[in-house]
């Protein structure tokens, strides 16, 4: 398996639109993509910002390609994720997993964690600390 790995920061006031972009948008269409395993986005307060770690999951490096282009390590930052990131690195960083885990068979599935507006889904919640 292979794992890119990938950051941007937002000021505050930004990182919602951010997380949207990410969630609504980007994660999406990677699933039509062949070879796409996963992907997660972990965000953080650093210093009056929100960092992003986007991390996607792929069975192999020519699916990368298929995202990325034939150089995996440059990013995609699509327009609109630039418009509202303070700053983001041009570069990923890409691992081969060579001891992947799975998720505990305890751990709720993704179906079952609630929404911020209470409906059912896998929309994430927005941090009271943005």
């Amino acid at each position: 398996m292979i794992v890119r790995i990938w950051r941007g920061f937002a000021e505050s006031d930004k990182a919602d639109a951010y997380l949207r972009h990410v969630t609504e948008d980007v994660f999406p269409s990677l699933r039509d993509i062949p070879g796409h395993i996963g992907a997660a986005l972990l965000p953080r307060k650093v210093a009056g910002c929100v960092e992003f770690l986007a991390v996607t999951h792929w069975d192999s490096i020519d699916a990368v390609k298929q995202f990325a282009g034939e150089d995996p390590d440059v990013a995609v930052v699509e327009p609109k994720a630039g418009a509202v990131l303070a700053e983001f690195d041009s570069f990923v960083s890409t691992y081969e997993a060579v001891y992947p885990v799975s998720p505990s068979p305890r751990a709720a599935p993704a179906a079952a964690i609630p929404r911020v507006d209470g409906a059912s889904g896998t929309t994430a919640a927005t941090p009271a600390t943005w």
